[in-house]
């Protein structure tokens, strides 16, 4: 929409009329992107201008009220089968399966064809008493028991840690070492965030640690008047369990949210395998209010001003142009965030799509309990390329498999999630204190597991003097994956499965979409983090689409995230462009074409650098048009005509007209002149106009004027 102001000058010079017409443009824009080959922008929107000039701005995204009230979904799968209550050798010795193969455990025909996602104890037990009324009955009334269409295998926590070579667990009747603790996650702080309200999660951990060996945890209450930040926790008092309910602000209420059988299993699955990888850790879970992205964030900003620590989250909703305005909330210090990749095939959720989230993707793994283990791809990991989020400096091409990326690529690393080949896990139904053993998968089992070996690398590195790891994306992709030894050591490299049908959806050598740079192979990739100079995560620069036109002062902003102060500097600009300290860059007079133009975003504090590409379009000037249609009069009968001038660039115009007989005048209204003539005179006459716009492109017309005798 155009609106045009009115004319600032209106002068007669001998004949000559001079007039001086500005326009203000305001323009906006609205877009987005979706699949592999969508491409990244930012469109441009006029910001307050001055009558001579067009400002561009790149708005800073929001968390829109579409976004926020958009409702996540648990990435939690159960094997449709409850399973039999696993044996005691482990509570005697939590090590007694390391050594044996998993349980194998037969799939009824009743409940083999059920949606294992967000299955539950109830929708399963709801199954099968259909079932049961549904079948036909033996002449004795009882139901004959249809036969098993298939099987489930599931691990142990002795299990898992030997599979992925976490460190032994000594027995729970010794103290441990220093370091022994530490390879425990001691003196750490793992944020479970979930939604909705789990009323056992500290009785259903109380029953999984005593089934399996692991060390006890303590409740502690934190009370919603509690003084932020915690106090740090402590190495030496061994795991702790607290529950706080979050508010959409970040604050916390002393007012448990309702219940919900979906999330409540996905609170005690998240809580029991933080708990099993990093059994000495802290572990604080908050539960928000709701399940929409708004109510999540909240609890991920209460998380923050708990203090430092590693944020387990295992959930997903659709990713869209609005994620970066919350990348903020992943970029603060002494913090490590994880995210599940979702458990739907081929698709991209927030939060793990952000850059400064680690994506936790799955595998299904086989292992016998000897030898090593074997993994595919799971087939219902989350995984692909965002549409919206830039490329971030770490997944360089430097990195094995991960070629060239057009943006930001989910997952960054894998852990077993297949509920086939799943793991225990304690669920009690709200009311009842029987506890019932499911096989559990989805990326939502992957993620705590990934937080809990986090945490153990940050007690490794305090424990000799180094600082927690913090963001750990450079430290994996670069300092890690780029060392071909030391990538073979630390990360087993998933080379079949897929998570869809698309050209990026395989596993594959190196980094692929569905694993990202693999599985843990925990012993190595605990040495290499806590021993790895930390790497700074480097600023990221979204790539942004500029238009502008020829002659036209262009201004907009480029958009990076950091959690440091930023200098910026300009690659490949055309002459006259110019960027800011605070990011505005400026180009006072364009010239026609298309420019990529690289800029280049550092730490004040870290020195690390992003990059982002802009490109931007300058269209042709075009001249001002101007329409003045041909007068024709009775001499001494007033007379009327109008002459309009528009100018394409919107900028300001300068009009000149000669040849104006006595007794002329002109009433101007926007671009449009009203020529007024009370007593015209016999003759012909020819008024010469001349357009000019700000950019000294120039028009000229003329208008005959005949004037006829009465």
């Amino acid at each position: 929409m155009f609106e045009h102001s009115a004319p600032k000058k209106l002068r007669r010079r001998r004949g000559v009329w001079a007039l001086s017409l500005g326009a203000s443009l305001a323009l906006s824009a609205c877009g987005g992107g979706s699949g592999d080959a969508a491409s990244a922008s930012a469109a441009p929107t006029a910001s307050a201008a001055s009558r001579d000039t067009v400002a561009f701005s790149i708005e800073a995204a929001t968390l829109t009220a579409d976004a926020a009230a958009q409702i996540a979904q648990p990435s939690f799968h159960l094997a449709p089968v409850v399973l039999d209550e696993p044996g005691d050798a482990d509570a005697i010795d939590n090590q007694a399966s390391a050594g044996a193969a998993p349980g194998v455990r037969s799939i009824p025909a009743d409940t083999a064809a059920l949606e294992t996602r967000g299955l539950t104890i109830q929708s399963l037990a709801a199954a099968q008493r259909a079932h049961a009324l549904a079948a036909p009955r033996a002449g004795d009334g009882t139901v004959a028991p249809l036969a098993a269409t298939s099987s489930v295998t599931t691990f142990t926590p002795a299990q898992i840690r030997a599979a992925y070579s976490l460190p032994v667990l000594q027995s729970t009747a010794l103290a441990p070492t220093a370091f022994q603790a530490a390879q425990q996650g001691a003196g750490q702080t793992i944020y479970i965030v979930d939604a909705m309200h789990n009323p056992n999660a500290a009785a259903e951990l109380a029953a999984f640690n005593a089934k399996f060996g692991l060390p006890g945890c303590t409740t502690k209450a934190i009370t919603a008047t509690a003084a932020l930040p915690l106090a740090a926790a402590s190495s030496t008092e061994g795991c702790t369990l607290s529950v706080v309910y979050s508010t959409p602000a970040g604050a916390m209420t002393a007012t448990a949210p309702a219940y919900d059988a979906g999330w409540a299993t996905e609170i005690a699955l998240d809580v029991q395998w933080a708990h099993a990888t990093a059994p000495r850790a802290r572990i604080v879970l908050i539960e928000a209010a709701d399940a929409s992205l708004n109510g999540l964030l909240g609890a991920v900003k209460l998380a923050n001003a708990m203090g430092a620590g590693v944020v387990s989250m295992s959930f997903g909703g659709t990713e869209g142009n609005w994620t970066a305005s919350v990348d903020p909330a992943f970029a603060v210090n002494g913090m490590t965030y994880l995210a599940a990749t979702g458990d739907s095939g081929s698709a991209v959720s927030w939060p793990a799509v952000s850059p400064n989230v680690l994506a936790v993707g799955g595998t299904s793994l086989k292992y016998t309990g000897v030898g090593s283990r074997s993994e595919t791809s799971w087939s219902r990991t989350g995984g692909g390329i965002s549409a919206y989020t830039a490329k971030p400096a770490y997944q360089s091409d430097k990195v094995p498999g991960v070629g060239t990326l057009v943006r930001r690529a989910v997952a960054d690393v894998a852990f077993n999630a297949d509920p086939s080949t799943g793991q225990f896990v304690a669920v009690m139904p709200a009311g009842t204190s029987t506890v019932n053993w499911v096989s559990a998968g989805g990326t939502s089992l992957s993620t705590p597991q990934w937080a809990g070996l986090v945490a153990m690398a940050n007690a490794l590195r305090v424990q000799s003097g180094k600082t927690p790891i913090g963001a750990p994306h450079a430290t994996l992709y670069n300092q890690i994956a780029t060392v071909p030894g030391t990538y073979a050591a630390a990360f087993g490299d998933i080379l079949t499965g897929a998570n869809g049908t698309c050209s990026s959806c395989a596993a594959k050598v190196g980094y692929d979409v569905p694993t990202g740079l693999g599985t843990p192979n925990a012993s190595a990739l605990l040495s290499s983090l806590a021993g790895a100079a930390v790497v700074p995560a480097a600023p990221v620069v979204s790539d942004a689409s500029i238009s502008g036109k020829a002659g036209v002062a262009l201004t907009f902003t480029v958009s990076a995230t950091s959690s440091s102060a930023l200098t910026y500097a300009l690659t490949n600009a055309p002459a006259g462009m110019t960027i800011s300290a605070a990011g505005v860059v400026g180009w006072a007079s364009p010239v026609a074409g298309t420019f990529a133009v690289t800029v280049t975003a550092t730490s004040a504090s870290t020195g690390t650098s992003g990059k982002g590409v802009l490109t931007v379009v300058i269209a042709k000037a075009t001249p001002p048009t101007i329409s003045a249609p041909a007068l024709t009069g009775v001499a001494g009968k007033a007379l009327t005509g109008s002459i309009t001038v528009s100018s394409p660039s919107g900028s300001g115009l300068t009009i000149n007209i000669s040849g104006v007989p006595a007794g002329v005048s002109f009433s101007p209204n926007g671009q449009t002149l009203t020529l007024y003539w009370t007593k015209p005179v016999t003759g012909k006459y020819s008024l010469t106009i001349i357009a000019k716009d700000a950019a000294g492109l120039t028009t000229q017309a003329v208008m005959p004027i005949t004037i006829n005798a009465k």
